[in-house]
């Protein structure tokens, strides 16, 4: 019998998962299915125990329910608890046990980028949830500086106090981030800011990046942003949303499967389903 894999969200007919990680299940010889299950926001603790009980191997978790399913799981990671979202669920003999790969998937995604990232210092753009799950990550990495720019300084400055992992922070307002931004040697943009359809818009103004700094934005619709573009003019060393995508997929495959598994593979696929 094939073992069972998949996503829950609502909306779900838009996952690119699925594709992606039955080509590699295809790839490795795994006897196993991913399929997409759309949950409602009223059906999460019913779709859970339905998943238990029919003897999922695994599935990943996307809006809006990273959240909302913490207690319904058995057990949870401490990175995934400290960020206070869990995109991906393993069966560990029975039990439930929730992770978060979208941080970790980022961290590696700029190492492919940077092998030295503990010796550069971060400004990240928003303070949201993807920004939560970054933030925690690169500071559990032991990064040695990162400052937040966020519309809301609560917000920031929230997130910061949470963070369970030491690392030298200071929330900035909009035009410190822009004067200062040739102290950064990483750039990490993580709002909707440039996205479809609102592609023209920035979320600062990126005159003062030096060359060579990594300028990375979340965004992959479209796969490059206005401000990634202002960036790469500027010489800036440029990665788009579909690195995180890919290595986030990446680290739930090997939570799975113990095997980490072809990236170029799987940036590839991703990019035949955007049509990039």
């Amino acid at each position: 019998m094939k073992k069972l894999f998949g996503v829950i969200g609502d909306p779900i007919a838009h996952s690119m998962s699925p594709a992606m990680h039955n080509d590699l299940f295809e790839l490795y010889g795994i006897h196993a299915v991913y399929l997409p299950f759309h949950v409602s926001k009223g059906n999460l603790e019913a779709a859970v125990k339905g998943l238990k009980a029919l003897g999922v191997s695994g599935f990943n978790v996307t809006i809006p329910h990273k959240t909302e399913i913490i207690p319904h799981l058995d057990k949870v990671d401490p990175l995934a608890r400290a960020i206070g979202a869990v995109n991906t669920v393993k069966n560990e003999n029975g039990l439930l046990v929730g992770y978060n790969t979208d941080g970790p998937g980022f961290v590696k995604g700029l190492e492919y980028l940077a092998a030295d990232l503990g010796s550069r210092s971060a400004l990240i753009i928003g303070a949201g949830g993807a920004s939560r799950a970054i933030y925690f990550a690169m500071a559990q990495s032991g990064i040695g500086k990162i400052d937040l720019y966020n519309r809301t300084d609560e917000k920031a400055k929230e997130l910061v106090s949470s963070c369970p992992y030491e690392v030298e922070s200071k929330v900035i307002d909009k035009e410190t981030a822009e004067k200062s931004l040739a102290d950064y040697q990483l750039v990490i943009q993580t709002t909707s800011i440039g996205m479809v359809p609102d592609t023209e818009s920035l979320p600062l103004l990126p005159e003062n990046l030096k060359q060579n700094t990594i300028v990375s934005d979340i965004i992959y619709n479209p796969l490059q942003t206005k401000f990634l573009k202002e960036a790469a003019k500027r010489g800036a060393a440029v990665q788009n949303g579909v690195g995180m995508f890919v290595f986030q997929g990446a680290l739930a495959f090997e939570i799975w499967t113990g095997i980490f598994p072809d990236i170029e593979r799987m940036e590839a696929n991703v990019l035949r389903n955007l049509g990039g």
